[in-house]
């Protein structure tokens, strides 16, 4: 098997910025393997913790994976922090959408036409999404997603509106970034259409894996019962990860694995290899 070689390419994002893409593949000249796309959460990036190890772990199993950023995480190419805030700041759920779709058309264009994603937490939710309206994806894998993008109380949205930006304390590095109301915004307009995380779910056709720590912290194990309870296909399938929480016990800097993550891990592994062609 071929050493996993990591190779870049420059895409335009939805805000029109640079979209950050990492390519991991162990192929052979000529030789065509199936992708898999992933896609980081909330406050997250393509080099935060365990997604490096999930991108070597797919290339080593024999598929080409694919890390980026959403533009809206305003995290550069090669950074550990938000260090193009304005892009943060003017975040959409719609933007997140439009580049996910950037890459899989970028990814599509050549062979092969057979894609994978796999998302977590928020990323997760884009990914069903994604995977609900595009004949393309042919997998679907999430972990920990969001069964919606309805999570503000109605007196944190009054506030957001009134002082025009809500603060986002990161506690890993300490940084404070504002959001802005584009967010909001385009959460009204599409929240109960096109950004409808359980109508997508009802369409996604595919081979579809929800996995949930059992004791997630951030994002209750409940939504993705409400996941697979949307899904009217017999191909969505439900594992629960006992003790883990939101990211299965692994932290940014990567430290090592757990048992958790490991099981995660080899579940996935083996539910793309018995899905996607």
């Amino acid at each position: 098997m071929a050493t996993p070689r990591l190779a870049t390419f420059p895409l335009r994002a939805a805000d029109g910025g640079p979209l950050y893409v990492d390519v991991l593949s162990g192929a052979r000249p000529g030789e065509v393997r199936p992708t898999v796309v992933i896609c980081h959460g909330f406050k997250g990036f393509k080099d935060w913790g365990f997604f490096p190890k999930v991108a070597d772990r797919l290339a080593l199993a024999g598929y080409t994976a694919v890390t980026f950023n959403f533009s809206g995480s305003g995290v550069g190419p090669d950074s550990e922090v938000v260090d193009e805030p304005e892009r943060w700041f003017r975040q959409t759920l719609s933007d997140d959408l439009a580049d996910l779709a950037t890459v899989v058309d970028h990814l599509a264009a050549s062979p092969p036409p057979w894609i994978g994603l796999l998302g977590h937490s928020r990323g997760g939710a884009t990914a069903v999404l994604q995977a609900a309206r595009d004949p393309r994806v042919a997998a679907l894998v999430t972990w920990s997603a969001v069964s919606t993008f309805h999570r503000y109380p109605p007196a944190d949205v009054e506030r957001w509106r009134r002082e025009g930006r809500m603060d986002v304390v990161n506690a890993r590095t300490g940084q404070v970034l504002p959001i802005g109301t584009d967010l909001l915004d385009d959460l009204q307009t599409h929240g109960n259409g096109v950004l409808d995380v359980l109508a997508a779910a009802a369409r996604v056709g595919v081979p579809w894996l929800i996995a949930h720590g059992a004791d997630d912290e951030s994002v209750p194990c409940a939504e993705a019962e409400r996941l697979v309870g949307a899904s009217a296909s017999e191909r969505t399938r439900l594992l629960k990860i006992g003790g883990a929480g939101h990211t299965f016990g692994v932290r940014h800097p990567w430290a090592g694995t757990t048992p958790e993550f490991d099981s995660l891990l080899q579940a996935t592994v083996g539910f793309l290899a018995a899905t996607l062609p």
